[in-house]
């Protein structure tokens, strides 16, 4: 039950998993054949995981109210940290920029170097703002995100910030066996190569492979 999902990313055939709870959290490889679980790293134990991208060859991973990031190398080392004002929750790279979220409607686009803000995006549907954005993912041009304690992924135009899309994945959630632990929705990460989403949440034991219809 250690796995506490907080951010998931697929990287050239590999997924990458950082988990939460202070005590608990890593970042970690999945090889999604086997199931089989690699710790790449432990935070120290006063750390609270949260998401986690592949940013120009590294990987990020956030801290919920520690104010740091760690960056890593694709082959575990790490190599940095960078502080940063306020709560972590999710982080995505378009390639260039990267995008933070706090658990409030707004994303920041961040610098990559001192996650300084360039810019506050307002996520708004229906001409709302939408809070409890989490764990965040960037395909084909938009932002794809968690909404805390919903079963809802939204996709959101970085422009304006609005919800151009969202998908119920309620459904994931009854496909879970002898899981009773297992909590909200949390976890997307996108296989540029097919298309498809790979979707999981805390706890859960299992990674689904979706395909979206639109």
């Amino acid at each position: 039950d250690e796995s506490y999902t907080q951010g998931l990313e697929y990287v050239d055939g590999v997924m990458w998993e950082g988990t939460g709870r202070e005590g608990h959290s890593k970042l970690q490889r999945i090889d999604l054949t086997s199931g089989k679980v690699e710790v790449v790293a432990s935070l120290p134990k006063e750390e609270f995981g949260e998401g986690i991208t592949h940013h120009q060859g590294e990987i990020y991973q956030l801290t919920w109210l520690s104010n740091i990031a760690h960056v890593y190398s694709t082959e575990g080392k790490h190599l940095r940290t960078i502080p940063y004002q306020g709560e972590g929750w999710g982080i995505t790279s378009s390639g260039e920029e990267l995008y933070l979220s706090d658990g409030t409607a707004t994303i920041r686009q961040i610098d990559p170097a001192t996650f300084a803000t360039e810019r506050s995006i307002v996520v708004t549907y229906e001409g709302y703002p939408l809070n409890y954005i989490n764990e965040l993912e960037w395909i084909e041009g938009k932002i794809w995100a968690n909404v805390y304690v919903s079963s809802v992924i939204v996709e959101i135009e970085p422009s304006t910030g609005v919800v151009v899309g969202y998908i119920d994945l309620e459904e994931l959630h009854s496909m879970l066996e002898d899981n009773p632990e297992a909590e909200v929705l949390n976890g997307i990460a996108y296989n540029n190569k097919n298309g498809h989403l790979y979707v999981t949440g805390k706890d859960w034991n299992k990674i689904f492979e979706i395909e979206i219809i639109k």
